[in-house]
């Protein structure tokens, strides 16, 4: 472990308000399952399959601010930020215009989309409810989402923690209100959790906004400041960001496919995993934290240009993330009990749930070590196409093809086709421990004149 002060001084405080800020953002969906699922299973269902289009919109809009963070953070490490506000620009163009084709996809065609996981009517029905309120919510989260990866590359990280839990408490309380029809709002049910969604993220974009144009004191970004990028800017950020961007869209798309393969399984399978995932996410923001604090701490580094000390710290970020993999096992070992108690569903359901968190306290261990390393250092110092080429591979070479065969073909048990779901989270740790080790992912992505 490095003795270096920078790092100490730089990687804690913001891990830990990364992790506080993701911990929160969870807890929004969490708190949203808990209150459908004392609701109705096919009610929690219903929006859990709706969410999974959100995943996939979600992790593609993060791709696109990923791929602004880890160019930024460089150019933040060298005390310049015309560039990064003309590349927040192009980052909000990109991000916004796939959020209005999401939009006008599935607040018109509602049950169509749903009808994609499952050929349950009611959960269908529930799902059509939710969708077509929170699809109204997808334009306003990628504003939100850039915004925020602007401030986090120059280390404001604060703002996204109070914003997050104001997110929690309007959507808690909105939530109380409009699913079972209490403090005079009418009992909505799925409906009134979209709503309750909607309402949050109109709150969280406003809140950003102000800050990012009234109150922020590092980038002083003003509206005619975010100007278009420069070619070459332009070309940076593609270079980037586009197997960020892959890398979402597959990631987003691996999920809800295995919500597919898992609906068409058994009726409570849907609502298990929703409900085993959820788990695993609480456990997971600590990885997240922790990944998004080194890509952080590895590219101001290397913008500053001091790579001994980036070999150094890489070094060190292992040691810390292989202490999260412990945590994640022990959590979840530990949590599934109380968690599960939470719910009214079914006893087929709950017992599906416990299989899966049983499997995930393996795979969750795994990932706690490799989604850092290679979303945080590697994908943080610059290369993003290892991260892409070996989820690529992982996915649709092994994960997917063996799933298909284990829920269709040789006719598995719903927790192994979840742990062949989820298998590539222990195998992608030896490349990415490999690559991580031979540095040949440093790649400084400023230019003089941008």
């Amino acid at each position: 472990m490095t003795r270096d002060r920078v790092f100490h001084r730089t990687f804690w405080p913001l891990m830990l308000l990364l992790v506080m800020q993701n911990a929160i953002t969870l807890s929004v969906n969490l708190l949203d399952n808990v209150m459908l699922g004392g609701y109705s299973e096919s009610a929690l269902a219903g929006a859990a399959s709706a969410n999974q289009i959100f995943f996939v919109l979600q992790q593609l809009i993060t791709g696109i601010a990923d791929g602004l963070v880890i160019i930024a953070a460089q150019y933040w490490g060298q005390q310049r930020t015309e560039p990064i506000q003309r590349l927040t620009m192009l980052a909000l163009c990109l991000a916004f215009s796939l959020a209005f084709l999401f939009f006008s996809i599935t607040a018109f065609m509602p049950a169509m989309c749903i009808g994609v996981f499952t050929k349950d009517a009611a959960i269908i029905a529930e799902g059509a409810k939710y969708l077509r309120v929170a699809a109204w919510s997808y334009p306003v989260f990628a504003i939100t989402a850039v915004m925020l990866g602007m401030l986090r590359s120059v280390e404001t990280v604060r703002i996204a923690v109070v914003v997050s839990a104001l997110a929690l408490c309007s959507n808690g309380l909105l939530n109380y209100a409009f699913i079972y029809g209490r403090l005079g709002a009418p009992e909505l049910g799925s409906e009134g959790a979209a709503i309750a969604t909607l309402i949050s993220r109109i709150l969280e974009c406003a809140v950003v906004l102000i800050y990012v144009f009234k109150m922020d004191k590092k980038i002083r970004a003003k509206i005619r400041h975010l100007l278009f990028p420069t070619r070459g800017l332009i070309r940076d950020y593609f270079r980037t960001s586009l197997p960020t961007m892959v890398i979402g869209f597959q990631w987003g798309l691996n999920n809800a496919l295995q919500t597919v393969i898992l609906g068409h399984l058994t009726v409570g399978a849907i609502a298990a995993n929703a409900i085993a995932t959820n788990l695993m996410m609480m456990l997971k923001v600590v990885a997240i934290g922790a990944a998004a604090a080194a890509g952080l701490t590895i590219g101001k580094a290397i913008g500053i240009g001091v790579i001994e000390k980036v070999k150094e710290y890489a070094r060190s970020l292992q040691i810390i993330f292989l202490g999260i993999s412990l945590l994640v096992f022990a959590g979840i070992q530990l949590l599934r009990g109380p968690i599960l108690s939470l719910y009214n569903i079914s006893e087929n359901t709950m017992a599906m749930a416990w299989q899966f968190l049983s499997v995930m306290s393996v795979t969750g261990a795994g990932m706690a070590y490799q989604m850092p390393t290679q979303s945080g250092v590697i994908r943080g110092g610059g290369d993003t196409r290892f991260v892409m080429m070996n989820d690529m591979i992982s996915i649709w070479g092994i994960v997917m093809p063996v799933s298909l065969l284990a829920a269709f073909v040789w006719n598995w048990p719903p927790w192994a086709v979840v742990a062949c779901l989820q298998s590539d989270q222990v195998f992608k740790c030896l490349p990415a421990a490999i690559k991580v080790n031979n540095y040949t992912w440093i790649k400084r992505l400023t230019r003089k004149a941008a």
